[in-house]
């Protein structure tokens, strides 16, 4: 019952600013549901922790989906009379549509207006918008940007390319001594947006890179695939071998100031729904738990009724909750190092508690057994109640309650109760439940 090697994890304050540091290796990169700002990507998330690349061709029918055409952009801009480039990719990618189709021409202000996208909301920003699955090309651009236009004639020009190629996603995979799997997944197919998603493709990248230093009981796939074609599409691919995988999260957002929140998986009291409100009730600090609802992030594929495997999503501010979302002020300096490093921390206790969640059977079970002659009752009675975590696990454990069982009804805190479990195993008082490891069923995969 080892759990997570901490001593092999910094501080949050140091593995926060390690996040931090890759994050800002990744900001600059052109991304989308495919190309190769995905490959770049994966690339350099690869020297972090190995990866198994994929490729998947244009074409490629998976489930009701069927896999785009592959787009890369190299440049674009909208100049004006005097060749300035009033509008311009190389400053800020955000300024494309995402999959814009090539262009170039010459055309006056009421022409280009209709593929010109801002945000009155927030006229200080260059908004975040896509066309993946119907043909158009256009421009983002702030509000006052937009509204400073003169009514005048302007070069138009996105060098970029729509082709049959693929969609590329990755896979870490941590072995631990069970073939049981741990499904982490985060998106790779935003441009340069720092917490939506940059925090949660360098929380798995670091999460990874520590979890293959340590002895686990639990396997981890970790899944880094462009959103919703990318799940899909892996689904598809390996939907023979889901009955492996008994816990999951999805991790976005996770580098800004806010609480966190998680999202319940579609079962809702899965043992991974449970471990993470466990930790968190624990924690001391802010929190929120929601309900799964169908729409939002991967989750949504990964929890829809055919698959339903038991994953939640483990973010800060979710998505489309936050002011600087899909837009340009999801900068780096919106996301803060001790911010991420707190995230990942909460994400290894929720991974220790199901490495650890065992269930045990009492080998004294009439009556109390006495504490104090195996040193594990205090000599001074009438103080604190030291022991109240050696008497709920003593008392529960029956053969059918897991120690999160018994955290969950005490009231105390799963280490607690473990760390009971552990010195009571140790003075031959209780004993794991043959085959307890891993407890949750395997899942059932309806086609």
């Amino acid at each position: 019952m080892a759990g997570i090697a901490w001593a092999d994890v910094p501080t949050a304050d140091e593995v926060g600013v390690e996040m931090h540091e890759l994050m800002r290796r990744l900001y600059p990169i052109c991304r989308s549901i495919s190309g190769d700002g995905v490959r770049e990507t994966l690339r350099i998330v690869s020297g972090i922790v190995p990866l198994d690349v994929s490729e998947v061709p244009t074409g490629t029918q998976v489930f009701d989906w069927t896999v785009p055409r592959e787009w890369n952009v190299r440049d674009a801009w909208i100049a004006d009379a005097s060749g300035e480039r009033i509008v311009d990719f190389r400053r800020c990618n955000l300024h494309v549509l995402g999959y814009s189709t090539p262009i170039r021409a010459q055309m006056r202000l009421d022409e280009l207006r209709e593929h010109l996208f801002a945000d009155p909301a927030r006229p200080d920003v260059v908004p975040f918008r896509t066309s993946y699955y119907s043909e158009n090309w256009g421009f983002c651009l702030s509000q006052r940007q937009l509204d400073a236009l003169a009514d005048a004639e302007y070069e138009v020009v996105v060098d970029s390319s729509l082709t049959d190629g693929s969609i590329t996603y990755a896979e870490a995979y941590v072995p631990g001594a069970s073939d049981d799997e741990v499904l982490l997944s985060t998106y790779c197919c935003h441009p340069s947006l720092a917490n939506d998603n940059l925090s949660g493709i360098v929380l798995l990248a670091v999460l990874g890179k520590y979890l293959s230093g340590m002895a686990l009981r639990l396997s981890y796939r970790i899944l880094f695939s462009p959103g919703s074609i990318g799940p899909i599409t892996w689904l598809a691919r390996n939907e023979h071998r889901l009955g492996r995988i008994t816990h999951g999260l999805v991790a976005s957002c996770v580098g800004d100031p806010a609480p966190i929140t998680y999202k319940r998986s579609r079962r809702g009291t899965a043992e991974i729904d449970r471990a993470v409100e466990n930790v968190l009730r624990h924690a001391g600090d802010p929190y929120h738990v929601v309900d799964f609802v169908p729409l939002g992030g991967d989750e949504r594929q990964f929890c829809s009724p055919g698959i339903d495997l038991p994953v939640g999503a483990l973010s800060r501010s979710p998505a489309d909750t936050f002011p600087q979302y899909h837009s340009s002020a999801d900068d780096l300096d919106f996301v803060e190092p001790r911010w991420l490093g707190h995230s990942l921390g909460v994400y290894l206790r929720v991974l220790d508690v199901i490495e650890t969640n065992d269930v045990y059977v009492n080998l004294n079970p009439k009556c109390e057994p006495q504490l104090g002659k195996r040193g594990l009752y205090r000599s001074i009675g009438g103080g604190s109640f030291e022991e109240a975590p050696l008497l709920w696990v003593l008392n529960l454990s029956d053969g059918t309650q897991s120690l999160l069982d018994i955290s969950d009804r005490s009231g105390l805190s799963f280490a607690a109760i473990r760390d009971a479990a552990t010195a009571l195993e140790a003075h031959g008082l209780l004993q794991q439940r043959e085959g307890s490891a891993g407890v949750v069923p395997a899942v059932t995969v309806t086609s």
